[in-house]
């Protein structure tokens, strides 16, 4: 059945309404997992914030890694930005901070989106002059090509009265409709963000930040223990080519591809969240060997079981036997054979 939503057309069909069935019942017992899981949360949440920064701003061409991130994260000096991967990487950080430390008093009101704005370009040098403001100039969506040529692949909102109209529409549908679904308010939200670009810069980034916030507001407490953006970024073909195969359609377009990719990286990602949860729970059952074992493949992913004997002062046929247990119990990857057999994480 099509329906009407905002400005778009969207058909709840099985499929959709089984998606969004499947993480409302994951969300009704995140309490109990929450109370049961507390130390082991706060390490998530530790390395989710480092996969969500390093991999949304990787998405709009950063090339730091989540080592380099993590290793920029843990001594912030901001006398020393002074290249543009880490001002944007310490900007993503803040503002993904203050979302998770402060989203119940966050309002979803334009003044709030400029000021998460702002805080986003905060260190970007070349941004001072329109951070936390909309766009001034056109800002279309175009694709490069190896010859130099450029294509718009889509025509946003024109700056000036017309992206300040669509954010106002925006802003109030979601603050009056009370039937849509929150999930798939916070899917159009994002969406139509994106679509109508209303800053200069840093959109993409900050449509995502606004998921992460709509997400918590609407009780969806687990998103800041895994990320999100880690999930777009693996499929970052796949997340361009829907959001564009829907605004092509622009205006009064059917959303149901977008909607759809939303709500399974949501899906995938709770079923991430879940592996790593029982995970910490067979790690606190392990013995120190096995936990200083899976520390060192950590540490030195590819190592082979003579390199674990001899740095970690372990037996070889211990090590031996202990890589077969850890593997049985999903901890760690084998990799090739014979002499060249080596491990990873899981």
């Amino acid at each position: 059945m099509e329906n009407i939503v905002h400005t778009f057309k969207l058909n709840l069909d099985w499929k959709l309404v089984g998606l969004i069935s499947q993480i409302d019942r994951f969300d009704a017992s995140w309490a109990s997992i929450e109370k049961k899981e507390g130390q082991s949360l706060k390490q998530l949440k530790s390395i989710a914030t480092v996969r969500s920064v390093g991999a949304s701003t990787r998405i709009e061409g950063s090339k730091m890694s989540d080592k380099e991130v993590e290793v920029l994260l843990k001594q912030i000096d901001i006398t020393k930005l002074s290249d543009r991967d880490s001002q944007e990487v310490v900007g993503y950080f803040e503002t993904l901070d203050i979302i998770t430390e402060s989203f119940e008093d966050i309002a979803i009101k334009e003044s709030s989106i400029k000021n998460l704005h702002n805080i986003l370009m905060k260190y970007s040098k070349k941004d001072e002059w329109h951070k936390g403001d909309y766009k001034q100039h056109t800002n279309a969506v175009e694709a490069s090509y190896p010859d130099g040529a450029k294509q718009i692949i889509f025509q946003t909102a024109e700056a000036g009265f017309a992206t300040q109209d669509a954010m106002r529409a925006l802003i109030d549908w979601y603050k009056k409709d009370k039937t849509t679904h929150p999930l798939v308010k916070s899917a159009l939200f994002a969406y139509e963000f994106v679509s109508i670009h209303p800053f200069q810069d840093g959109n993409g980034r900050l449509s995502r930040l606004l998921s992460t916030l709509l997400l918590l507001k609407n009780g969806y407490k687990w998103i800041q223990y895994v990320s999100f953006e880690h999930e777009i970024e693996n499929r970052k073909s796949e997340y361009y080519r829907v959001l564009r195969s829907c605004q092509a359609q622009r205006p009064n377009e059917n959303v149901n591809d977008w909607v759809n990719f939303f709500f399974d990286a949501l899906k995938n990602i709770q079923n991430q969240l879940l592996n790593k949860l029982e995970q910490s729970g067979i790690e606190t059952q392990l013995s120190p060997r096995e936990k200083s074992i899976i520390t060192f493949i950590g540490n030195n992913p590819g190592c082979k079981s003579g390199d674990i004997a001899k740095k970690l002062d372990i037996p070889s046929p211990t090590v031996k036997r202990i890589l077969p247990e850890l593997i049985n119990k999903n901890l760690i990857e084998k990799h090739g054979t014979g002499p060249g057999t080596n491990y990873s994480i899981k």
